[in-house]
């Protein structure tokens, strides 16, 4: 056993340094960004023949794009903004994920309830409107539930009073699990994909961008990269590669922060959703049953500044307890909270009165010298965005105008039939039979990280082999969801993550203490109460 672990850490090390030595070699379309769109776009580039690189400075998703509301879809607070194109638009995209990612993206039921009788027409019609322009790619006709119907739906609910509900139907995603199967994709089809590759600098000759350097996080080295091409994709992070390129850029966007609660899943008792349409600051609240936990959200709250962990406020999780209360059976007190989660949402600057009302589309540009930079856009809107990028970059003549091929794209993992949902290995799609081959090679690999998550330690070995995992925080709160889902049992589980991490990539044990004490007070930003 020995000689087959010291076999893989020098594998896995070599894989790595592999990557970095084909760094040299140049490529088409260099994207800076490992968020939703840069791996959309390094996935669209890579099929269309491109050579293709794509840098991320941290972990795949690390930000925003692994801080959703878990939600594939149109968008229905847009109606209420007649936003119609942008929803007409996703409702499709919705359809493609679906095609695409079988083991990641479902389809899941809503429930909007309604305590008036006046409200079951109206919140009726708006509903139907999400239907027509579904389409071709709806996903079942939206219906009138009686209060009995509803309660089946979701047990959990608050029946005093109640009249009945509209039940309409529209996606649910991983989406850390979604990125990371994308930036897989790209590597089957020839791109070379990096997390932990720092975009130091911006190349230009005569003016012009050509490339950029990357460092090396872990080891600090740096290498300069040709391109043709470079993409900025960098999320909430954007400007401040858009200032590698322009010191004096004008902002392009503006921060606006989400956050979630999650509690247990007996909150709402059944597979159905809630989507309560009326809050007091004008936005849609969800709470969604999500592997085995509610998911809770979210706020829309102006940020000043843009940091991975923005954090969130008491005022915030006050919010959310008091808008979803009123329609649960059981209120749910703060001691319910098993985790609370934030993201930053980068939106392009405009002139709305709120954060809330800022559009969604997507927005691209060049500078002066040739950087592409992509901003705005949602998750599920995320490969026409990729799409559009591309093209842009070909009508200024930096790449030849290719098809896109990505419509009908298969992506890593997507299983030939629907797996079985209440597997926890489900979600590995076809590599669900590696992790099974890992736990029967070693019995402590079978073995459970902790007793209130689902994850086995097979799935850690996995993850540094297979999925470039490199640290605790990588492992608990993107190649699983612990994090996510249960905080303070994540924190419990690190000390046995670390120490299989480090066996895997070669390093000793005052590096996993570190790694355990990083990921422990990290975690206390996820706690409700600290």
């Amino acid at each position: 056993m020995e000689d087959a672990t010291g076999r893989m850490q020098v594998e896995a090390g070599m894989e790595r340094a592999g990557k970095w030595d084909r760094l040299r070699d140049g490529c088409d379309v260099l994207v800076i960004g490992g968020g939703a769109t840069g791996v959309g776009i390094a996935v669209d580039a890579a099929t269309r023949g491109f050579r293709t690189v794509l840098a991320e400075a941290g972990d795949f998703a690390q930000a925003t794009s692994s801080r959703a509301t878990k939600l594939v879809h149109g968008g229905v607070r847009y109606l209420a903004n007649g936003q119609f194109h942008l929803v007409y638009e996703a409702l499709r995209e919705r359809r493609v994920m679906l095609h695409n990612a079988p083991h990641l993206v479902h389809r899941l039921g809503f429930v909007t309830p309604a305590y008036r009788w006046m409200d079951l027409p109206f919140y009726g019609t708006g509903l139907k409107v999400y239907d027509v322009l579904s389409g071709r790619s709806s996903l079942g006709a939206t219906r009138v539930l009686s209060a009995r119907k509803t309660a089946d739906a979701v047990p959990g609910i608050n029946t005093c009073g109640l009249k009945g509900s509209v039940q309409y139907f529209d996606g649910q995603f991983d989406d850390a699990r979604f990125a990371l199967a994308l930036a897989r994709t790209a590597e089957d089809h020839g791109a070379v994909v990096l997390n932990y590759a720092r975009c130091t600098r911006i190349a230009k000759s005569h003016g012009r961008v050509c490339g950029a350097i990357l460092a090396d996080v872990e080891t600090g080295c740096e290498v300069e990269v040709s391109a043709r091409t470079v993409i900025n994709a960098g999320g909430i992070f954007l400007d401040a590669v858009r200032r590698l390129d322009d010191a004096e850029c004008a902002p392009l966007l503006k921060a606006s922060r989400g956050t979630h609660i999650v509690v247990d899943g007996d909150v709402l008792g059944g597979c159905s959703a809630l989507m309560i349409p009326k809050t007091r600051d004008g936005r849609l609240i969800f709470a969604i049953p999500w592997m085995g936990k509610c998911v809770i959200g979210t706020t829309d709250i102006p940020a000043e500044t843009v940091a991975m962990e923005p954090g969130h406020s008491a005022e915030e999780i006050a919010f959310l307890m008091e808008t979803i209360s009123p329609y649960l059976a059981k209120p749910i007190t703060e001691a319910d909270i098993l985790s609370v989660f934030s993201g930053l949402r980068p939106l392009v600057t405009g002139q709305a009165a709120s954060t809330a009302k800022l559009s969604r589309e997507h927005h691209i540009a060049a500078s002066t010298s040739g950087l592409i930079t992509i901003a705005g856009g949602k998750w599920t809107t995320y490969r026409r965005m990729a799409a559009d990028t591309l093209d842009f970059a070909a009508r200024m003549r930096l790449i030849e105008q290719r098809r896109c091929r990505t419509e009908q794209l298969t992506l890593h993992g997507a299983p030939n039939s629907n797996s079985d949902a209440a597997d926890m290995l489900a979600r590995y799609g076809t590599d669900a039979d590696a992790i099974r081959r890992l736990a029967s090679e070693n019995p402590v690999w079978a073995e459970k990280l902790h007793p209130r998550l689902p994850f086995i330690a097979a799935e850690v070995i996995f993850a540094v082999r297979e999925e470039m995992a490199r640290t605790v925080e990588d492992v608990l709160s993107r190649r699983m969801r612990a994090l996510l889902t249960d905080s303070r049992a994540a924190v419990e589980a690190s000390g046995k993550v670390a120490g299989l991490l480090a066996e895997e990539l070669g390093h000793d044990a005052s590096w996993a203490q570190r790694q355990v004490q990083t990921f422990t007070k990290l975690a206390m930003q996820f706690y409700a109460q600290r």
